[in-house]
């Protein structure tokens, strides 16, 4: 094997490490996003079906589904890449931060007997808020734009009240689907559309 050959290697392996440190997160929205939706969804149907106290609690389900997820995908992309950028620190940070306040406030909102008025509205909004974040921090408009129409749609929810409240679910699973499932998509493809024109170049 002679000199230029090797150079033509080294070059090659070098541009497919390059391309594949592009492919992170592309997985985290999703995790999510189809947890959450799917979720509210039974969660709303058994309160129409039965409505028990018993039906409140299926939105734990959430966590038992999503954590797992990130945790799994996380540890995907660090084996992939073996390092984290400081815009994919930033926005794990945020989503965590996004996360804790949404349990603190539901119990918060529990104890001061308002979780029905205000919990679903508040999701709504940290998860618009948190997806046009993402988008600006990422330069991915689809987010950005994502973001803004979730965020706007998150006052929906306190219009339904009393007996209307459990379409409080499924209007938040609607904006979930908003402002997590399609630019989850959208980025996915994105990002793998991107590695594999990165990938093509070095061929």
């Amino acid at each position: 094997m002679d000199t230029q050959n090797e150079l033509d290697i080294i070059t090659r392996i070098r541009g497919e490490v390059t391309a594949r440190k592009e492919l992170t997160g592309e997985n985290l929205f999703l995790a999510w996003g189809y947890p959450t939706a799917i979720v509210m969804l039974m969660e709303f149907v058994a309160l129409m079906v039965w409505n028990e106290d018993w039906c409140s609690w299926i939105w734990a389900g959430i966590p038992l589904i999503g954590v797992p997820l990130m945790i799994y995908f996380v540890n995907e992309d660090y084996e992939r890449t073996h390092h984290r950028t400081l815009d994919q620190n930033v926005i794990m940070v945020m989503w965590v931060f996004i996360g804790f306040a949404c349990c603190v406030g539901g119990f918060a909102m529990g104890m001061a007997d308002v979780y029905r008025q205000c919990l679903f509205p508040f999701i709504s909004l940290m998860c618009g808020m948190g997806c046009f974040m993402t988008g600006i921090i990422l330069h991915f408009r689809p987010k950005t734009v994502c973001g803004i129409i979730a965020s706007a749609l998150s006052a929906v929810p306190l219009f339904f009240q009393g007996d209307l409240w459990p379409w409080q679910l499924f209007i938040t699973a609607l904006i979930v689907v908003i402002a997590l499932i399609i630019p989850g998509h959208l980025f996915r493809r994105y990002v793998r559309n991107s590695y594999k024109n990165q990938h093509n170049e070095y061929l």
